[in-house]
């Protein structure tokens, strides 16, 4: 397993970009709380090239596609839904084909009162083939996260990598989050962005208690399902996660064969809000190292040098 090493080195042809992004991101930075313990307001994505529903397994699947090139799906979290990636989309949408997709229940999607990963995974490929998509590159938050890591056990044709941000192997890797302020603001917000998004804005509280018994009872990826995964892998999370635990964290990147381990700083399973600069540097980092896409001076100048 290489180890991702966080030093920034000093490059001049792409300092420009760079420390604007930065600069951009700090004039949002209140000095007072740490960025850790902030939930900040969910983004809007930009306006699309398509979007539509998809149907599969019971469900319509809402998606919305950004750019041109090779393609990059994003997923994002449990509760949550695509206005999330308001941030990452229009920057990497620059380089690639971005697809976004509300997980099923969630979002603008409909579902069929059943949850699971294998249904994710189902409804992922599904709307690859309704764009007639191959194969891409998976970025994915949290139970997204999770979902693309079982896109590469179950149909590793069809990816060419996965940016796993807060995945857990199994139930037991997750902390009790009930006394959680950071989980419980979450929620409540999630419950508002559901009723204003949803075709059924008033099953919440049924919606909510599918996504209980998901957790509760999945995933269940053993050492050996992970071992199994040949697709590039990055194994992310932030050094304050408040829902993972590091050591299931650890399990799932040592089990991944060559796989690489990124801690991100001062952030926790919050990244892709509280520091959405970093964490869009880290996807194109990502996705330049494993030759995924454009390799040209363009998407070279996107990212700082990391050794």
């Amino acid at each position: 397993m290489e180890l991702i090493r966080l030093s920034v080195l000093a490059c001049a042809s792409r300092q420009a970009l760079f420390w604007g992004i930065a600069m951009t991101g700090m004039l949002g930075v209140s000095f007072g709380e740490p960025k850790w313990q902030t939930l900040p307001d969910t983004p809007a994505l930009p306006a699309a090239t398509q979007n539509g529903f998809v149907p599969v397994s019971g469900a319509e699947i809402w998606y919305s596609v950004y750019g041109t090139g090779e393609p990059i799906i994003m997923l994002h979290g449990g509760l949550a839904n695509s206005d999330y990636w308001g941030r990452q989309v229009p920057e990497l949408a620059k380089f690639y084909q971005v697809i976004v997709l509300d997980s099923r229940g969630h979002g603008r999607s409909t579902w069929d009162n059943l949850v699971g990963y294998d249904l994710m995974v189902s409804d992922v490929v599904g709307v690859m083939e309704q764009l007639n998509i191959p194969r891409s590159a998976i970025v994915g938050w949290s139970d997204g996260a999770i979902t693309g890591l079982k896109l590469a056990m179950l149909h590793p044709e069809r990816v060419s990598g996965v940016f796993a941000f807060g995945a857990n192997s199994n139930p037991s890797g997750t902390f009790d989050l009930t006394n959680s302020a950071m989980f419980n603001a979450y929620e409540a917000r999630a419950r508002v962005e559901y009723e204003r998004l949803s075709r059924t804005p008033g099953g919440y509280a049924a919606f909510y208690d599918q996504m209980l018994k998901m957790w509760t009872s999945q995933p269940n990826m053993t050492d050996r399902d992970l071992q199994g995964i040949r697709v590039p892998v990055w194994v992310v999370d932030g050094d304050h996660e408040e829902v993972i635990k590091r050591t299931d964290t650890l399990f799932i990147a040592d089990n991944i064969p060559n796989s690489g381990l990124l801690i991100q700083p001062e952030v926790s399973h919050f990244s892709l809000l509280q520091d959405p600069d970093q964490f869009t540097l880290d996807i194109l980092r990502f996705l330049q190292a494993k030759g995924i896409g454009k390799t040209s001076s363009a998407l070279a100048d996107a990212s700082p040098i990391y050794a």
